[in-house]
């Protein structure tokens, strides 16, 4: 092999290797490292040597391509198997397409420059136009596809086609392009026209695959969280209706408790001492009944926090609240019981342990009130916002506050800042 060739070859291995390490690391959601790029290049290189020496036929080369690029993205990277497999076959894919597009432009054109000056340049100038196509193509497949989380059903789904594309792309390039300019002559250009406009199909074929995957996805998390929403409807319809019934209570207990005080006077004025005591214990386990641990100004809020908090208690957990929430200030009930039993939902799953503890403030700050949740967490990178923290974000929304959220030290904070103007 002479210089240029050494050259190009060189450049084709440090390419793909660099957006294969990118490309796999997107896809897994996992940080590379310049060991793993490194690692790889190194693997490219080995196979690359031992498949010239051996004369391995060059469909099993891509094989073993897949393989280690699969690994990457499982062992190196530490992603899920399925989503590894999905990332090897779609960057292989990708790689072979670019470059089959581009073979068919050169079989087209090339044959014209042999024995020119230029020839050498313009096979350069295909090299690297394959390779700004391949990172093009893997940016628009990342955007389409997005992190997929470990383990992720849909990577099953997607790996049959993604096989399918890529057994298509590897039939074209070994029939039509196994040697350089392996149809030669004008009258071969239409052939090779044809062959770029089939490639150029399946490349669409497949973001047009992807797209409508993503959109069925999101079909499938609106749906999810419409379901969730419908079941925090039903509890809060539970929390008012029992605030309501309490206030009733309240109210009748408020009103009846004169005559219970005449009562319990003519029982101790006649010397029935013990009979008035019985009386007045009776009097005390109504109105315990009727009272909350928490009392924050709204009946809903406090129906909601002595459950939760009673809950709090049962498992172990440590609790503090310091709320005072204002009489009129323009949140809805709903909208308060949206925000505080998602937060405390949240509280209570990230101390199932029982040696955890929650804080709940709240304070006036102007034309604001800011809601303050803390709670202790166990180790590790923050979880992606779930449907509990959208639906508390979108109240935020809607009376023009915020949502904010940080983690450390072993302790989540959530903070939610209402405009009550």
């Amino acid at each position: 092999m002479d210089w240029f060739g050494l050259f190009l070859n060189g450049l084709g291995l440090a390419g793909q290797g660099v957006i294969h390490v990118l490309f796999v690391s997107r896809l897994v959601g996992k940080r590379w490292r310049w060991r793993h790029l490194g690692g790889y290049l190194l693997l490219l290189w080995a196979l690359d040597r031992g498949s010239t020496a051996l004369d391995v036929p060059w469909v099993l080369v891509i094989a073993a391509e897949a393989v280690l690029l699969w690994a990457l993205g499982r062992f190196g990277l530490g992603g899920g198997g399925r989503v590894a497999a999905l990332a090897a076959v779609m960057g292989v894919y990708i790689t072979q397409l670019s470059f089959g597009l581009m073979n068919s432009v050169e079989a087209a054109v090339f044959p014209r420059l042999v024995g020119r000056a230029v020839l050498l340049p313009m096979v350069v100038l295909a090299t690297l136009t394959a390779f700004a196509l391949c990172a093009g193509c893997c940016v628009l497949v990342t955007r389409l596809l997005g992190p997929l989380e470990e383990g992720a059903p849909e990577a099953g789904l997607l790996l049959l086609p993604g096989l399918f594309f890529c057994a298509v792309e590897l039939y074209i390039m070994d029939t039509a392009y196994s040697g350089l300019f392996a149809v030669l002559g004008p009258e071969a250009a239409g052939l090779h026209m044809a062959l770029l406009v089939l490639q150029a199909l399946g490349l669409g074929a497949l973001l047009c695959t992807l797209y409508a995957w993503r959109c069925v996805r999101r079909g499938f998390e609106a749906q999810a969280g419409l379901l969730s929403l419908l079941q925090a409807t039903r509890a809060q319809r539970t929390y008012v209706a029992e605030a309501q019934e309490r206030y009733r209570q309240t109210r009748a207990f408020r009103h009846d408790i004169k005559n219970h005080l005449t009562v319990l006077r003519r029982l101790l004025d006649s010397g029935q001492t013990a009979e008035g005591l019985a009386y007045l214990e009776r009097i005390e386990a109504v109105s315990d009944g009727l009272s909350l641990p928490c009392r924050t100004g709204n009946g809903v809020v406090d129906v909601l926090l002595g459950e939760k908090l009673g809950l709090a208690e049962r498992r172990g957990i440590g609790t503090e609240v310091s709320l005072a929430l204002p009489g009129e200030w323009g949140v809805e009930d709903f909208d308060l019981c949206v925000v505080f039993a998602n937060a405390l939902d949240n509280a209570l799953a990230a101390c199932e342990d029982g040696a955890g503890e929650i804080c709940l403030t709240g304070e006036r700050q102007g034309d604001f009130y800011l809601l303050s949740f803390e709670n202790t967490c166990p180790p590790g990178p923050p979880a992606p916002m779930g449907t509990g923290l959208s639906n508390i974000q979108a109240v935020a929304e809607k009376y023009r506050g915020a949502m904010r959220t940080e983690r450390s030290g072993g302790r989540f904070r959530l903070d939610v800042l209402l405009n009550i103007s």
